[in-house]
């Protein structure tokens, strides 16, 4: 191999096998099963299985969160055989984790150049649901709970890197699913990922247009005239690096004045948010700039008791489902950094909203975020909003890359995973549905 991505290969079957040995007397069973493997590959000419038995050695490393042994074995076996687009997958998962992101990139472009269907399959299925995704960026819907393993087969297909020849090659699949759920990730595909859907003969969930209106700076049009539901003005900026002097115009074009959200096109949970009460402030954000952004106001919703308070709702089929309650004495929330595990008063009014969101929101509030779902019109998609002192909600952002997982089942937070539950049973009958009516 020559691709600098790689280091040069110096390892020999007897530098494995003393690392066995070694691995061995130190009770670490995994570590000297894969230098052994090691050791059989480098032996003679390396056979396709030997490569694939170290994929899967790094592979189970990378399962456990080992990310520097995983990226060793990787290198290994792409020494060995460049030809594992998997591999590069992965590596390149490694890659970013870290932050090395052009390593990642590169890596990215290596597997999809190789492979860009990726099938995850075992035993009988339910269904082949086909998964269109952005390989070259992050912005997809976190699929993995919707569509979960076995139950369904998983088709991933980078449309991103495929050319419109291939999508007649693709395996055959009962209903299609637009992952690529973030409107700025998604721009750039819109017309490609139309293309595909009218071409679509299966059913086919999160039209590429319903995703692009969940823009930031198209938002408050989208949501305009929906009772009882309020949002900041905001505006998308394109302009070169550090022309203050234009963005300023178009700031005070648009009606904006400080204090004011600064933050990067394509980001989420405050990734480079950053909030200017006053005009040096503001200054400094736009000079930081390195590519489009978007500015909005900012209001302070900081409710009577001192906490600002950020309520997560997905919608499956246009269907309400609440997710989660964050309650932070911060002004930009999120559940990570909010201090919710250890307060019980914190977790028991979640508990309640979790329960009952009607009760705990008030009729206004649950008919304003009822409407927001028929109006998005998406088949997934979610908001993060709070409640405002008239009962009505103003809304953070809601679109179609909303996070949802699963928590610990012997953890302080197993009490979502009831409603997590109901969320992933919602999308596995409305597949269930679309499915057995085409």
């Amino acid at each position: 191999m020559t691709d600098d991505l790689l280091p040069v290969m110096t390892d020999t079957p007897a530098l494995h096998r003393d690392a066995a040995q070694r691995a061995r007397e130190q009770g670490d069973e995994l570590a000297a099963l894969a230098h052994l493997i090691a050791a059989e590959a480098l032996d003679a000419h390396p056979s396709q299985e030997g490569v694939e038995r170290l994929c899967m050695v790094a592979t189970g490393y990378f399962m456990k969160g080992d990310h520097a042994a995983a990226q060793r074995w990787y290198e290994l076996a792409l020494n060995l055989d460049a030809g594992q687009a998997s591999a590069w997958q992965n590596l390149a998962a490694i890659h970013a984790k870290a932050g090395r992101e052009s390593a990642a990139v590169r890596c990215r472009d290596h597997a999809y150049a190789l492979q860009r269907v990726y099938v995850e399959s075992s035993g009988q299925p339910a269904r082949r649901v086909l998964l269109l995704c952005a390989g070259r960026s992050s912005g997809n819907v976190p699929f993995d709970l919707l569509v979960p393993l076995p139950h369904n087969a998983r088709i991933k297909y980078a449309i991103d890197y495929a050319t419109q020849a291939e999508d007649a090659a693709l395996p055959a699949f009962d209903c299609a699913f637009n992952a690529i759920g973030d409107p700025d990730i998604a721009a750039p595909l819109q017309a490609r990922v139309t293309q595909f859907a009218q071409a679509c003969a299966r059913p086919f969930l999160n039209a590429p247009e319903r995703v692009a209106a969940t823009r930031r700076d198209r938002l408050p049009a989208l949501l305009d005239g929906l009772r009882d539901v309020h949002t900041a003005a905001c505006i998308r900026i394109d302009l070169p690096q550090a022309d203050i002097a234009q963005a300023h115009a178009q700031i005070a074009s648009a009606g904006l004045s400080v204090p004011l959200l600064v933050r990067p096109v394509a980001t989420h949970g405050g990734e480079g948010l950053v909030r200017c009460d006053t005009p040096a402030e503001l200054d400094a954000a736009l000079a930081a700039q390195a590519g489009p952004f978007y500015v909005s106001a900012f209001r302070d919703t900081r409710d009577a008791d001192g906490a600002c308070r950020k309520y997560r709702v997905a919608f499956v089929d246009r269907k309400p489902y609440p997710y989660h309650l964050a309650i932070s004495p911060h002004w930009m929330v999120h559940y990570f950094s909010a201090g919710m595990e250890g307060v019980r008063w914190k977790l028991d009014e979640e508990a309640r909203f979790l329960a009952d969101p009607q009760a705990a929101l008030g009729e206004k509030a649950m008919a304003a975020i009822t409407a927001l779902g028929q109006r998005l019109d998406l088949d997934y998609a979610g908001v993060d909003f709070t409640l405002l002192e008239d009962g009505s909600v103003f809304v953070f952002e809601a679109n179609a890359t909303m996070l949802v997982h699963r928590e610990r089942p012997d953890g302080e937070l197993a009490h979502k995973n009831a409603h997590v539950q109901r969320i992933t049973d919602a999308f596995e009958v409305m597949m269930r549905e679309r499915t057995a009516a085409a």
